[in-house]
């Protein structure tokens, strides 16, 4: 593989759909209320893309230097893993990726806000800082949290309610109590996905004494909070179309509940935590799925 291609799979760009959810959500939300500028929109679509990628290498880069990425791990080979990348070039990597984020981030708040809104300018740069801390520290550092089982909540609160309700802020100035609900149903999308990730790897992190909830709580219960996390997440935003409710359209996003539903069965019958691989393409897919769909049916 070439060196530009090492990157590109060390950037993990497969996980771009599942981040990229909430600004769509955020984003239609927006525009159902009469909100909408197409750069605000660019600008926080790739703002998102380089959170993710930071992530994505800081993931790679905590996980590997504590050895957690090992001949035991199921999913795909990572880059410090097969030895493809040194700890420093992914360190320097996980630098220039920030710079080169918070200036993108630092325009989008301008582009927001401008002159006129400095308070709201201040909170947000505070929360673009704080994303960032968020997805390097997940894993690395003697205090990950990815460690302790707090990674359920961070996806939460970033990937669901400050992705969503963010994005509507900066078109809108202004927050509705009732988009919290879709909000909310990305965020336990997103830590679905997570979970599905932790239950196919919960042999080899508690080896590697990574203690995610899976490892806390066991393969049974985790299938149970799965099974809540997806099914909360279909009955709160069921709850903001019947509040919201203009046109039959608005139901678009049950299409995309179809291969989810499908998803639970398998893993309810799934016996080798190990096969639930292939899961988490078509679980992050389908959310991305109800994020447009969800999205059409607002403005349709």
């Amino acid at each position: 593989m070439s060196n530009t291609g090492i990157w590109v799979s060390a950037a993990r760009l497969r996980t771009l759909p599942l981040s990229l959810s909430g600004i769509i959500v955020g984003s239609f939300l927006a525009a159902s209320h009469g909100f909408f500028d197409l750069k605000i929109c660019f600008l926080a679509l790739l703002t998102t893309v380089g959170f993710q990628v930071i992530s994505n290498f800081a993931n790679d880069y905590g996980d590997g230097v504590k050895g957690t990425d090992n001949e035991e791990r199921v999913g795909p080979e990572r880059a410090l893993q097969s030895g493809a990348i040194s700890p420093e070039g992914m360190l320097k990597a996980i630098k220039i990726t920030g710079v080169i984020t918070t200036l993108i981030a630092l325009l989008l708040i301008y582009v927001a806000f401008g002159t006129e809104y400095i308070i709201y300018s201040i909170v947000f740069i505070i929360l673009g800082v704080s994303s960032i801390l968020a997805a390097i520290k997940y894993t690395v550092g003697d205090h990950a949290y990815g460690y302790s089982g707090f990674g359920d909540l961070f996806v939460f609160l970033f990937f669901g309610l400050l992705s969503v309700c963010g994005t509507y802020f900066l078109y809108a100035k202004t927050l509705e109590l009732s988009i919290f609900l879709p909000a909310v149903t990305i965020g336990l999308l997103s830590v679905g996905v997570l979970n599905l990730n932790n239950m196919r790897d919960q042999e080899s992190d508690a080896k590697a004494g990574k203690n995610t909830i899976v490892v806390k709580i066991g393969n049974e219960f985790s299938r149970y909070y799965h099974f809540y996390l997806l099914g909360a997440s279909f009955l709160l935003v069921l709850l903001y179309t019947a509040i919201n409710f203009k046109s039959v359209y608005q139901f678009l996003f049950v299409i995309a509940y179809i291969p989810i539903f499908k998803h639970l069965m398998v893993v309810y019958r799934n016996k080798n935590p190990k096969e639930l691989d292939p899961e988490l393409k078509k679980l992050a897919l389908s959310t991305f799925l109800f994020a447009i769909l969800f999205g059409i049916g607002l403005v349709l």
